[in-house]
């Protein structure tokens, strides 16, 4: 099982997009500044999630939330 998720910063304008199969320790990485690219932007509050039951459909979804669509749609769950 593959989770696509979005985290936003709690203090900055920023939404950081991923994929992972284990969604708790991957959010905890996040939060404790363990990730080159989103260290700058800790904390962290998950505001999307879907699941996929393959590598493949995660990482579609993952690129379409990267997409102006996609982008919007999170937007909208501001």
């Amino acid at each position: 099982m593959f989770t696509t998720y979005a985290l936003q910063s709690i203090h900055k304008n920023y939404i950081y997009k991923g994929f992972t199969s284990n969604i708790e320790d991957r959010f905890k990485m996040h939060n404790e500044g363990r990730e080159k690219t989103t260290a700058p932007y800790t904390p962290f509050k998950i505001i999307y999630t879907k699941q996929f039951s393959n590598r493949k459909e995660a990482r579609d979804h993952e690129k379409w939330l990267k997409s102006s669509s996609g982008r919007e749609f999170l937007k909208s769950l501001r």
